[in-house]
């Protein structure tokens, strides 16, 4: 009670401070009223009182809207006494006028009367200890003003008519009682509505700022959170930022459902949690990407220290549904500095950081040094690759594959050259890791698919048949509606070539994130007429079973397997076993990586039909591919041993 008592107060005294002005205007007015009604004696006591009243209550009323302070019970009493008070000498107008003779003024009277009823309600009626403290004495007036003009000859009335104004004045004091508790129900509905509106409002924030599946920061809310700890820490020890990427999480999804994933992540996101205790904030990013931020890393060895318990912490085994789910982390840190003084800086330091960590199978983390990183590539890096494809010096050279049975070449595969206007023909490790980087694999891949077409129809308009012709394919073609569609538009513009096209894909597609979607978009293409190559098989993270999920037409031996042949025995059991896989699935093998009579031998009489390698050339040129065509029949010359160093 004498805490409602206390915060009405401070509001009436907000009030009251406020509207001085008003009251000492209306006063003035009515007394000017009073004083033409003949009433001046009274009139002016009345207004002396008021004048005086309302310097005691400036002081008061000015201490208790102060709402920053703390509001003694004194004062608020003397508050209350005061603005109490202040009304009184405000009714005693409606008393002088009620003792007038004449209609019009007595009217006055009681209008001035109502006024203050008026007043009352709307300025005080959220607040009751004010409010009825000067309601009752407004009602007394009325009752009080009535009993005097009954006492008056000149206004005689029956006693029922005095008992009617005083019945119809109470009906009305009911009235504005029962509209002032509607008025307070009214408040306290638009307050609960309100209350609800912005707890709503709170909640729609929150989702929006984190993961509704763990519960930690989202990206946007961490990078808000790191900009404000980099401003409050930048001429301190500054913050360091752990990026953190789950190895082996994409398999238990496809193997144990991803309800298992779910609580994967719920229980990494509590233990990152746990570790970082009240020095260090969590967020997860996206997938199975997650982040810290710590203020209180004074040291590149307390970073690492730091990171070797979020690698322990991480890679505990997990239980779920009677098993033990298990999964690793690649994990980059970056601390704000000198190479890292912004935001973006720092993210991207602990990216690229993270990347080499991921990998490098000798590494687990890595600390961001931009001296000893590579430079990333800039947009200008960007625009020169993009104008080296569009002016043709980004072009397909041809590597054959060659039938081991006929010694004839079947097809070729189709790997890309830059030939650099001053620095010579570079091999795609000069420029795809740039490619990549940049995002350009989607423009990359249509632009080389469509060098490819030309070729091949430039070569069948000669009346030559270049058999299979080979191209990469990359996971963001695959996974992507945008690439599949500009990939099928541009195969459909040469529709009788088709049967010469085939798309190399390689195992990572199986731990793809959009493996789903990669595997729908390779069936659609070969549906639409094109071979489907698995690349470098045995090498990545393929299973039994997606060799039986995917449809595929091609299985290539990874250059390692055929390297080893004659050196390891285990690489003559492992080439055998697939050679008769590729036999039992009824899908052509194709080993790579042939530079030795001794592995064509070998390789021959494993039962192995087709082989590509520098034992039979390396990649060409298109108008060396149509001048060997058309020069040797499509029987090739064996040349001498020498490592292929194509792409």
């Amino acid at each position: 009670m004498i805490d409602h008592f206390l915060h009405q107060t401070q509001i009436a005294g907000h009030i009251s401070g406020r509207d001085i002005a008003k009251r000492v205007a209306t006063a003035g007015l009515i007394t000017g009223i009073c004083v033409f009604a003949g009433f001046t004696t009274q009139a002016m006591a009345a207004m002396a009182c008021i004048i005086a009243l309302e310097i005691i209550a400036y002081p008061l009323n000015k201490r208790a809207s102060e709402f920053d302070k703390q509001l003694s019970l004194s004062t608020a009493i003397a508050v209350f006494a005061v603005n109490w008070a202040a009304m009184l000498p405000f009714l005693s107008f409606s008393l002088i006028l009620s003792q007038s003779e004449a209609t019009p003024l007595i009217l006055c009277g009681y209008v001035w009367t109502f006024g203050i009823f008026v007043h009352v309600t709307n300025t005080f009626g959220l607040l009751p200890f004010y409010n009825w403290s000067q309601m009752i004495p407004a009602f007394a007036t009325i009752f009080l003003m009535l009993w005097i003009k009954s006492e008056s000859p000149s206004h005689a009335a029956t006693e029922m008519e005095w008992v009617i104004a005083a019945a119809t004045f109470i009906v009305y004091i009911v009235n504005t009682s029962d509209t002032m508790n509607r008025q307070n129900d009214t408040h306290q509905a638009l307050k609960r509505a309100r209350e609800e509106a912005n707890a709503r409002l709170l909640e729609l924030e929150r989702l929006s700022r984190h993961d509704p599946l763990t519960g930690l920061m989202n990206r946007r809310a961490f990078d808000e959170q790191v900009e404000s700890l980099m401003r409050q820490h930048a001429n301190r020890l500054g913050v360091t930022v752990f990026l953190l990427d789950l190895d082996g999480f994409k398999p238990i999804n496809d193997s144990y459902s991803h309800t298992a994933g779910d609580a994967v992540l719920c229980e990494i996101a509590d233990r990152l949690q746990r570790l970082a205790g009240k020095d260090a904030q969590v967020a997860r990013l996206g997938g199975d990407e997650f982040a810290i931020v710590a203020t209180d890393i004074t040291s590149s060895k307390k970073a690492t220290a730091f990171a070797k318990r979020i690698i322990a912490a991480v890679e505990e085994p997990i239980p779920f549904e009677q098993k033990k789910l298990q999964v690793g982390v690649s994990l980059g840190i970056a601390r704000q500095g000198h190479d890292a003084s912004t935001l973006a800086a720092l993210m991207s330091g602990a990216d690229q950081a993270m990347y080499l960590a991921k990998h490098d199978p000798d590494k687990r983390m890595m600390i961001f040094d931009k001296s000893a990183f590579p430079v990333r590539a800039s947009l200008e890096d960007r625009n020169i690759l993009s104008n080296a494809m569009r002016l043709g010096e980004i072009i397909p050279y041809y590597q054959p594959k060659v039938s081991l049975d006929t010694n004839r070449i079947i097809g070729f595969e189709a790997l890309s050259r830059w030939e650099h206007p001053s620095r010579g023909v570079l091999s795609p490790a000069e420029f795809l890791p740039q490619i990549n980087e940049l995002g350009l694999q989607g423009e990359f891949m249509i632009h080389t698919a469509g060098r490819v077409l030309e070729d091949i129809q430039a070569w069948t308009a000669e009346g030559l048949n270049p058999g299979q012709i080979s191209i990469n394919v990359s996971e963001v073609t695959l996974a992507t509606l945008s690439g599949h569609n500009d990939l099928l538009e541009i195969i459909d513009r040469y529709p009788h070539l088709r049967q010469h096209l085939t798309f190399e894909i390689t195992e990572d597609i199986f731990i793809a994130r959009s493996s789903d979607v990669i595997q729908r978009s390779i069936a659609n293409f070969r549906w639409s007429g094109v071979r489907i190559s698995l690349d470098d098989f045995g090498t990545g993270f393929a299973s039994f079973q997606h060799l039986k999920d995917l449809e595929f037409d091609e299985l290539k031996l990874d250059t390692g397997f055929v390297r080893d042949l004659g050196i390891d025995p285990a690489a003559h059991v492992l080439v055998q076993g697939l050679l008769s896989m590729g036999q039992g699935l009824g899908v052509q093998v194709v080993a790579e990586g042939v530079e030795t009579p001794e592995q064509r031998k070998t390789l021959r009489k494993m039962g192995c039909h087709v082989v590509q390698g520098y034992l039979y050339g390396g990649a060409m040129p298109a108008s060396e591919v149509m001048i060997r065509l058309e020069t040797e029949g499509y029987n090739f010359t064996m040349r001498s041993s020498k490592r292929d160093d194509v792409a």
